[in-house]
């Protein structure tokens, strides 16, 4: 069971642009184990709307999710570059710095920053 969780994407973004986001805690129900992962998208007008996309393919596999809160992110593939900032109305901000982490992962040559500026 621990590579179902493990198989799901940590980081779907969009390749280029500034764009909505939201940091996602998959769990078993029930509790036991847990991953945290991001999403985000230029599509979303909304953070919710990700989430709405984002909780019935997990809860599919199984997962409860949680959404821990969100932001934006500015990514600058040219550059190899991302920002993590700002916050979202409905969820509240989420831990840029964990997203950051998250992020570091995937994108390993990037240069990945955050801030709790709105813009």
């Amino acid at each position: 069971a621990g590579s179902a969780m493990a198989a799901v994407r940590a980081v779907e973004i969009d390749p280029e642009g500034t764009f909505k986001y939201i940091l996602v805690r998959l769990q078993r129900p029930g509790g036991g184990e847990q991953r945290d992962i991001v999403r985000g998208t230029k599509a979303a007008e909304f953070h919710n709307h990700i989430f709405e996309k984002v909780n019935p393919e997990m809860e599919k596999l199984g997962y409860e999710c949680k959404c821990l809160g969100g932001g934006k992110i500015e990514h600058n593939s040219k550059d190899k570059k991302i920002r993590v900032f700002g916050l979202s109305t409905g969820y509240g901000k989420a831990d840029h710095s964990v997203t950051v982490e998250i992020l570091k992962k995937e994108y390993t040559d990037y240069e990945i920053t955050w801030s709790d500026d709105k813009k």
